[in-house]
């Protein structure tokens, strides 16, 4: 099933490589039917949107019928759509309208685990010899009725739930909802792929893949052991949660998955131009690992791991370090990278609280981000420089906010819904009374509507930087080069080609003088930065940035 423009779209095989991809989280987008939570027909109605900000293509976060205990996340029927979220015809009606704007669809898909309400697991629950007693990780328990190993889950606790009927517990990386599947069984990776091709039929362009390093566990069992706390980091999980206490060699990155990557990259390559990017979610391997499953031509065309979505301040030494790290550990591989995510605090408050001109910073921080050696994820909301909503206990809907409270508040406050016009209900996303996540009254003071057709505005700026960007292929496609500059201070040059392009940034709230390189450059236009020249050297101001081209 596809859509008439989808012949012209998949033209380019290559067409992942250097793309801006723009993740919409489904519950928070557009309500078309006055729920006070998004759907698949409000996704279409703004699409315009993302096609008039310049992105290449959508990733949508799981819509698949699901209890939503983790929104989503816990999958009831891989091959369905969610009634909240509207019917199959509805997504048909997404791609089709998508294609015709030019925009490719990825979606999200998770295979680690499904819901404990799949009619998999309920068949594999009832008994220890039905035909999927085997479709899961059961284990007995220690003699003295303990789990049968240490291994946590990352939304707390141990990641062994015991099962009265069976007698057994049961393996689950994240809520006691979310079983992992046993991808060791070859029938659970038949099953799973013939889901993939259930959507790759329907006309979808590839797929975003969950947790794509937990899909298989030790056979064995074993223990992690222990990690030394000068090496714990609270990237994967939130620094409150034990999970930072062990060393993850055995609940996940086992070296069996990399078999399976090549069985659904074999079944994507049956397809005209489909993409994968997997999340790999890791605190100490994450690069080396990206490294493994983007090797050679047979695996994930990309991944990402959480260099960038991490707490920590993104300096000059981050930036740097991380693409020269991921250049060896994935010399044949490609990234994609984000600053923020569904599941992260919006970057602009993680890295930027202190900061007082904060869409200066978030100008600074989007052309950082698009020029970058790899794919970039964009996270909606963050055109318009959207920071962090404060979300009241009382109003809190994610699991893992409400068990960490208050030391960890979750992830609601990346979540709540996206901004459109600050005259209307609930900021024209939705007609409802009251919506799934309250809109924090900062945020509707930066609808779309309050920002579009004004130049200085952190959305044009967006526009501006994306159309900028495609005027010049080195920025999507070529390889990087860091070159020496200060402490506060990012200088690279991009190179595709017979093009070289100079990036110099300043990542500090004050003015700045930047040399230049040896050789001869000629300034860019049309990104909407200034600067001024001083012999070899540009004066940028707080939060600059310029842009050459060598001649």
């Amino acid at each position: 099933m596809s859509s008439p423009t989808q012949s012209m779209l998949t033209a380019d095989k290559d067409w992942w490589r250097g793309a801006v991809i723009y993740q919409i989280y489904p519950r928070s987008y557009q309500d078309s039917n006055g729920d006070g939570i998004g759907d698949l027909k409000g996704i279409t109605a703004r699409l315009h949107h993302i096609a008039e900000l310049g992105a290449d293509a959508i990733w949508i976060s799981p819509f698949f019928a699901s209890p939503m205990k983790d929104f989503g996340y816990d999958v009831s029927n891989y091959v369905d759509v969610d009634p909240m979220f509207g019917s199959l015809t509805d997504f048909d009606g997404l791609i089709a309208e998508a294609h015709r704007l030019g925009i490719r669809v990825m979606i999200d898909l998770v295979m680690s685990h499904s819901s404990d309400q799949h009619p998999w697991f309920v068949e594999s629950r009832s008994s220890r010899v039905n035909p999927k007693s085997d479709w899961y990780v059961w284990s007995d328990p220690k003699p003295d009725g303990a789990p049968p190993n240490n291994w946590l889950s990352i939304f707390g606790g141990s990641a062994w739930q015991w099962d009265p009927t069976r007698m057994q517990y049961y393996m689950h990386n994240f809520l006691t909802s979310q079983p992992d599947m046993n991808l060791h069984n070859p029938e659970v990776q038949d099953a799973l792929l013939a889901a993939t091709r259930f959507w790759l039929e329907r006309g979808v362009d590839g797929f975003r893949l969950d947790t794509i390093n937990f899909y298989f566990h030790d056979k064995q069992l074993r223990d992690n052991p222990a990690l030394a706390p000068e090496r714990r980091n609270a990237s994967t999980a939130p620094a409150v949660n034990p999970y930072n206490f062990q060393e993850h060699l055995y609940d996940k990155n086992r070296p069996e998955n990399i078999a399976f990557l090549k069985r659904f990259r074999a079944l994507l390559d049956e397809y005209p131009a489909i993409a994968a990017v997997g999340e790999v979610g890791d605190s100490q391997r994450g690069l080396e690992i990206v490294g493994e499953y983007t090797s050679g031509n047979d695996k994930m065309q990309m991944c990402y791991a959480f260099e960038f979505l991490a707490p920590e301040p993104l300096t000059p030494d981050v930036v740097k370090q991380t693409q020269i790290n991921f250049a060896a550990a994935a010399p044949e591989g490609w990234a994609c990278w984000a600053f923020s995510n569904h599941d992260v605090v919006r970057h602009i408050s993680r890295w930027g609280a202190e900061v007082l001109d904060r869409d200066t910073y978030a100008k600074m921080m989007s052309a950082l981000l698009l020029t970058q050696r790899g794919s970039v994820c964009i996270y909606q909301g963050e055109e318009l420089g959207l920071t962090e909503a404060e979300i009241a206990f009382e109003d809190l809907q994610d699991p893992y906010g409400i068990q960490f409270w208050p030391e960890f508040k979750g992830r609601d406050g990346c979540r709540t819904p996206m901004v459109w016009d600050n005259h209307a209900a609930q900021a024209g996303f939705s007609t409802a009374a009251k919506t799934w996540l309250p809109i924090p009254v900062e945020h509707v003071l930066r609808s779309v509507n309050t920002q579009v057709g004004k130049e200085e505005t952190v959305l044009e700026h967006y526009r501006r930087f994306l159309s900028f960007r495609r005027k010049h292929p080195a920025f999507a496609k070529g390889d990087i080069e860091f070159h020496a500059a200060g402490e506060t201070q990012l200088a690279y040059t991009r190179s595709f080609g017979n093009e070289t392009l100079l990036c110099l940034f300043n990542m500090s709230p004050e003015a700045s003088t930047m040399a230049l390189p040896a050789g001869e450059w000629v300034a860019l236009e049309g990104h909407g930065f200034t600067s001024e020249m001083n012999g070899n050297h540009v004066e940028l101001p707080a939060w600059g940035a310029y842009f050459a081209r060598h001649v």
